[in-house]
């Protein structure tokens, strides 16, 4: 079994930080669907402007919001505008690793999405190069 990409919300923009909360990341639902990423989800999340790189679970936001808000402890590795990417995983046989596309969801500084599309086969390339 490998751990592969799955799906990528890509820089999105952080709107709130709440070190009160237990902990977790709440998304934009309209983001999570386009990820494919469900309620208590394990992700990470990778902050360009610091370079932390921790992994939390999801909770559900209000759909069409842009609201990307770090919670409980993972708030103290953000702050309110920094740049993340939200990474989701799923574990695959070896012979399908090769085939994996992750879905990719690109956002604009309201996190509105503007894009979305499936990463192309680099894996399958990479291995037939080889």
């Amino acid at each position: 079994m490998r751990t592969m990409l799955r799906s990528k919300i890509h820089r999105a923009r952080v709107t709130q930080c709440n070190v009160d909360y237990e902990g977790s990341i709440t998304i934009d639902k309209s983001l999570m669907e386009a990820a494919d990423i469900l309620p208590y989800e394990r992700v990470d999340v990778l902050n360009i402007n610091n370079a932390a790189r921790f992994s939390t679970y999801v909770i559900e936001g209000k759909r069409d919001s842009g609201e990307i808000c770090l919670n409980g402890a993972a708030a103290r590795l953000v702050a309110k505008d920094d740049l993340v990417i939200i990474l989701s995983y799923h574990e695959v046989h070896d012979e399908e690793a090769a085939t994996v596309t992750p879905r990719l969801v690109y956002v604009d500084s309201e996190n509105r999405i503007i894009e979305t599309k499936r990463e192309k086969d680099w894996a399958k390339d990479l291995i037939s190069s080889m």
